[in-house]
């Protein structure tokens, strides 16, 4: 398979070569340098820092002279989110940060442009479809640029089809795969969210409700500064305040959008709410907390522990499963029980 690998720095052609060759044919290319032509079956490498403007704009560049390439592979450290939305902002496909990764994703577009030369079905791009969606969402807040309820919704509808199709289990797989960070918990809270009212027979439409809410549920962490957001370690207390305002942050960037539902705004608001009037940011107690926002919070928190974090490896199903069962008075008793089918069994 032909892989295109452009970057700013000639140092990393080297390093590249070794790692891929002779498994795939490696072109190189620096960025400012030349033109190239690309075939169908081939695909497109990136690595280049995304906060300059100059490689940036080379890089348009080379995306519209590669525009046949169907994969388009950025490289970028999975904490650095406002890199990793610039990534998806100009058309990644997949965004992949360490060697291990880089190695799966080919192999795994390997295989599926081999599977699809024989005729036979390869996997949907759910996924890739909504981690853009997220990008592009946060890069939006981020930049001070207006945004829209269609690729929230167009994501969520994604996230539901793919569960339709191949059960949360793949999903949940998949999307610890190949994503991190921010928007591997908002694929994961999605996913779970989706699952969760599936498996208690959810009508379509709240089932698409359900999912909304946790699609746009962390939208307000787009202006949390990015230096606590990327943090690699805990966050102190004066940090986990700041972190704390995203709720209230992200309700007020959506309140006034046409069409944005009183249900959303309250998912969105409200996920960190516990029975016991412990939870952020209004201390609600049961009789106001909405049985959407019971069912949000607890696959926020199911999500939460079996996503891996710089301080601490993913925990198992069966541990999480456990600590929300350990959590009664906050969450209510029944909905967590029902739960166990999505977190044991799915």
């Amino acid at each position: 398979m032909l892989v295109h690998f452009v970057t700013d720095e000639p140092a990393k052609i080297p390093a590249i070569r070794a790692m891929l060759e002779p498994q795939y044919d490696v072109q190189p290319r620096l960025l400012g340098t030349g033109n190239a032509n690309i075939g169908s079956s081939g695909v497109l490498m990136i690595d280049a820092d995304l906060r300059k403007p100059v490689p940036v704009e080379q890089i348009k560049r080379v995306l519209q002279e590669l525009r046949c390439a169907s994969e388009r592979l950025f490289v970028v450290q999975s904490h650095l989110h406002h890199m990793v939305a610039q990534a998806y902002a100009l058309g990644a496909t997949a965004v992949v940060s360490r060697p291990k990764e880089i190695i799966s994703k080919l192999e795994q577009i390997d295989v599926a442009q081999r599977a699809a030369q024989a005729g036979i079905a390869v996997a949907s791009t759910e996924i890739t479809g909504g981690a853009a969606a997220f990008a592009s969402m946060f890069s939006a807040i981020r930049e001070g640029k207006p945004i829209t309820l269609s690729s929230a919704e167009d994501a969520t509808s994604d996230i539901i089809n793919g569960i339709e199709q191949n059960g949360l289990g793949v999903w949940l797989d998949d999307v610890r795969r190949y994503h991190q960070g921010t928007f591997q918990h908002c694929l994961l809270v999605t996913g779970v969210a989706v699952g969760f009212a599936m498996s208690i027979n959810f009508s379509s439409a709240d089932v698409n409700r359900l999912g909304l809410a946790a699609t746009l549920h962390d939208v307000g962490k787009a202006r949390i500064p990015l230096a606590i957001l990327d943090k690699p370690g805990r966050l102190d207390p004066g940090e986990e305040e700041i972190m704390k305002r995203h709720p209230i942050i992200g309700y007020e960037l959506l309140k006034g959008l046409p069409g944005i539902s009183p249900e959303t705004l309250d998912g969105v608001r409200h996920h960190h709410e516990f029975l016991d009037g412990s939870g952020y940011p209004d201390a609600l107690t049961a009789p106001e907390i909405s049985d959407l926002v019971r069912l949000l919070t607890i696959s926020d928190i199911f999500a939460a522990l079996i996503e891996s974090r710089p301080y601490r490896p993913a925990m198992s199903r069966q541990d999480a499963y456990k600590i929300l069962c350990a959590m009664d008075g906050k969450l209510e008793r029944s909905l967590v029980k029902a739960f166990q089918n999505v977190a044991l069994t799915t």
